[in-house]
């Protein structure tokens, strides 16, 4: 039997549709993985008297809640879980926090990364992630980018994982460890594996791959023009990377290749509608627009960015040129957390502080701005056009919030704005694919408890071989 679930009586339905029509007493109709009807409670109630064979298996009250597309987070290292607060509570910028990271990550296991995966995924769900793409970029003691997808697929997320890689050690002038880079045909090779045994371009997807290369200061132009190659030969096989995220890059692609990043990525052929790059802090006007007229994405990151002391992204420059951009949590290592609502609620704040050619300006980026930064922002991003929305025929992806609570109090004048401006909430309820994975603000059959002692167990045991604990 299809199962058919029917949430009702909303606060607040937003969905993000193409006009951004916010439903009041709003309501939704799955059917399998598919939105079947989206307007008011009244509009669907009779709508369904008059198409009984719809009826639904389930009915859900969604009193006193905010409903919303599922957020869309682009870009993470879930594995970095495991090293929460280490490098970021030193004061670190990118290049040393690297550095002085890498040699705890050279002790992950297979373990480790099932383990940081369903420790990050369960507060991404939590915090109202439905769609999250992963960069996993080392490999070391036999681990695999399998080892996150099997434990992704138990979560029930919808998962974009990119296969990373560093192929340039310090002995040839990269950052990362000669231990920790791997050869270039093997990484290729494993690609081309992944992508066989796991990539589904099919609309309504659950799980596609993408390619990623870490750096420019971690893998060589070969890799980079290979790769491309490699994910251009399949069908929405994405690329991924690390760009231009602070000066410290922009130096060393200056000194080592002659020219700035995104001519860097140019050079390579890492321009194009299936390219989205983490970070794009530092930007000039000239490339902005090529971004723009190449219809390459962007992830911005905001909480990584200023806990490292990156800079702030031209996020406001970057929308109005027509960039493609979405939103990330980016490492647990470099944010700490992995709230993506309350990722949203940074962007928007952050958009509004000044910048080099932009004055502090409080009206810069609205909080429904935000929202679409974590929903239609993220499946563009992604290049997906089945999610971010709510609409009937696309994907039954979406996430009611409680606005009924202490933390909302006397922010009822506009609920959906409210749960930007206010404290960040937890979800209340999430469906996936059109099954519930978040109910009661709890995620059914997951015991976190023991979960969450076996995970500080591995991250102790990291600490301890690298000599921090």
């Amino acid at each position: 039997m299809v199962e058919r679930l029917y949430l009702r009586r909303a606060m607040v339905l937003a969905t993000q549709n193409a006009d951004r029509r916010e439903i009041r007493d709003g309501a939704v109709l799955t059917e399998g993985s598919r939105i079947l009807q989206v307007g008011s409670t009244a509009e669907l109630d009779a709508w369904l008297a008059r198409h009984p064979e719809h009826s639904p298996t389930r009915t859900l009250d969604a009193s006193g809640c905010v409903v919303v597309p599922g957020l869309v987070n682009c870009h993470h290292h879930m594995y970095q879980t495991l090293t929460r607060s280490i490098g970021t509570a030193k004061g670190l910028a990118l290049f040393d926090w690297l550095k002085m990271l890498y040699r705890v990550w050279a002790g992950l296991t297979p373990e480790a990364v099932r383990v940081s995966t369903q420790i990050a995924l369960a507060e991404l769900l939590l915090s109202g992630a439905t769609t999250v793409a992963d960069h996993l970029y080392l490999f070391p003691n036999g681990c695999r980018l399998d080892d996150e997808i099997e434990a992704a697929r138990e979560m029930g997320v919808r998962f974009h994982p990119t296969r990373g890689s560093m192929s340039v050690g310090e002995s040839a002038g990269g950052l990362p460890p000669d231990t920790l880079v791997e050869r270039e045909g093997d990484i290729l090779a494993d690609s081309q594996r992944l992508i066989d045994t796991w990539h589904d371009p099919a609309a309504h997807s659950m799980l596609r791959i993408g390619l990623a290369p870490c750096s420019p200061f971690s893998v060589s132009g070969d890799l980079m023009r290979e790769s491309a190659r490699l994910a251009r030969s399949h069908h929405r096989v994405g690329l991924h990377t690390h760009l231009a995220e602070t000066l410290d890059e922009d130096r060393y692609c200056v000194e080592r290749f002659g020219m700035r990043p995104i001519d860097y990525a140019e050079s390579v052929d890492w321009l194009g509608p299936d390219v989205w790059f983490a970070h794009m802090v530092h930007p000039d006007a000239g490339e902005i627009g090529r971004l723009a007229h190449t219809c390459t994405g962007v992830c911005h990151c905001p909480s990584s960015n200023m806990i490292l002391a990156s800079g702030i992204a031209p996020v406001r420059a970057m929308q109005d040129a027509g960039v493609r951009v979405g939103l990330g949590v980016d490492g647990s290592a470099s944010n700490d957390g992995n709230h993506m609502l309350g990722e949203a609620r940074q962007a928007m704040l952050l958009q509004r502080v000044g910048w080099p050619g932009f004055e502090s300006d409080a009206a810069r980026f609205s909080a429904r701005e935000a929202l679409d930064l974590a929903t239609l922002g993220g499946a563009r991003t992604l290049n997906r056009d089945d999610i971010g929305s709510l609409e009937a025929g696309k994907a039954a992806d979406l996430v009611a919030f409680r606005v009924d609570d202490l933390g909302h109090a006397g922010a009822l004048g506009d609920p959906l704005a409210a749960l930007l401006t206010c404290a960040p909430a937890s979800a209340w309820l999430s469906i996936i694919n059109g099954r519930i994975i978040v109910e009661d603000g709890r995620l059914p059959g997951l015991d976190l408890g023991p979960l969450i002692e076996r995970h500080n167990a591995l991250s102790h045991d990291l600490l301890c071989k690298a000599g921090l604990a």
